[in-house]
């Protein structure tokens, strides 16, 4: 067994982490107070090949593992666990397009999203329909060449910006997870609207939206796999989302911790430094070995997922619910050691405390996680 990154592995996250320095932290609180959608910086991130990370290299992208795709969302959500997440999101899109659509599919959009030059959205939860995503009611009917979508998708990432839109809708009124197709969407095909943009707690410096379809005629040829496989295709993509999301959390949850070191070490009370406390060392220990812990299960979850092992999406929920409930609970920890000040918009404390919470509910709340684990446990 080897626990230690390769040195492809090594360099990848040493990229990552230095344009995270250089591009994203000391934007990250400005994009956070003003709600800034850094598409430029999205611009930027793709030339290093982070708009096609497991994208195949003949399509224009670097075709990495779950590995190294952890890796890469770990060292960016150092900076701003909002921004990493959306480009996470982008990535499962073009992924499924990658793998799942037809040639022409892929050569008509891969190009751009992989570029970055256009971003892609995922479509799959409703306002019905958000653990129990195999009952969205979006229906998607034939008529000559096109399907006629209609219905609405909820909390969409994206939403009324990106220009791509990966849509899972009910091909089949009479199945329930096998009546349901995968579509490409184009932003501006006739039909398509958006709601308002959401007032979120976090996640300030990505869009959010309601995609809304009415009478949406999409053409036959931008259905991804065939007539069913949506929903199929929907859950191995948030095989691989669940991952990434877990590994934002543990980049904002470091992020966190190390700020919390630094600022013990110089906060002085009763004579000494806060570090000297006894109470504070057990407080970091306990981080550091929470974080410790969920990476090195994240990391052979992702190596699971990217070998495709039967048990996969048990171990891709077991990451999932670790990473991002130690990521919560090491940011909430910080704050405390920060004490008055890491409730001020001073610091960045309150920030990835907001942006952390949320990933305990997107991609499978922590009570989905322990269904999918808990299943697989008494399954026969």
């Amino acid at each position: 067994m080897n626990f230690e990154l390769t040195e492809e592995q090594s360099a990848i996250q040493d990229m990552a982490r230095r344009f995270t320095a250089e591009q994203v932290t000391p934007h990250a609180a400005a994009w956070d107070e003003d709600s800034t959608f850094p598409r430029e910086t999205l611009n930027k991130a793709a030339e290093l090949g982070f708009g096609g990370v497991y994208v195949a290299e003949e399509h224009g992208g670097i075709g990495l593992s779950r590995v190294e795709a952890a890796l890469i969302m770990e060292a960016l959500s150092y900076g701003c666990p909002s921004t990493a997440a959306f480009i996470s999101i982008h990535n499962m899109a073009t992924w499924m397009i990658d793998a799942f659509g037809s040639d022409d599919v892929k050569q008509r959009y891969l190009p751009d999203l992989t570029t970055m030059t256009k971003i892609a959205s995922y479509c799959l939860t409703e306002p019905a329909a958000g653990s129990d995503a195999a009952s969205l009611k979006t229906s998607a009917v034939l008529d000559g060449e096109h399907y006629v979508l209609n219905g609405t998708k909820a909390f969409i990432s994206g939403g009324g910006v990106n220009e791509v839109y990966v849509v899972m809708a009910r091909t089949d009124q009479g199945s329930q997870a096998g009546g349901i197709s995968c579509f490409v969407v184009d932003k501006e095909t006739e039909g398509l609207s958006f709601g308002a943009q959401e007032r979120k707690l976090g996640w300030h410096s990505q869009p959010t939206a309601s995609v809304i379809f009415d009478n949406c005629r999409v053409s036959k040829a931008n259905m991804v796999g065939q007539p069913g496989d949506g929903f199929k295709i929907a859950m191995q993509g948030l095989d691989g989302g669940r991952l990434n999301i877990g590994a934002c959390s543990l980049g904002g949850g470091q992020r966190c911790l190390d700020d919390a070191v630094t600022y013990v070490k110089e906060r002085r009370q009763f004579g000494q430094r806060i570090a000297d406390f006894q109470n504070t060392q057990f407080m970091l220990a306990d981080m550091k070995t929470q974080l410790e812990a969920a990476r090195a299960l994240l990391y052979i979850a992702a190596d699971k997922v990217s070998k495709n092992a039967i048990d996969r999406t048990q171990w891709a929920a077991m990451a999932k619910l670790l990473t991002t409930e130690t990521g919560s609970k090491v940011v909430n920890d910080a704050l405390q050691l920060h004490g008055g000040y890491g409730f001020l918009r001073d610091f960045p404390i309150e920030r990835f405390l907001r942006d952390l919470r949320v990933h305990e509910i997107l991609e499978g709340t922590s009570q989905i996680m322990r269904f999918v684990i808990g299943r697989e446990i008494v399954a026969d």
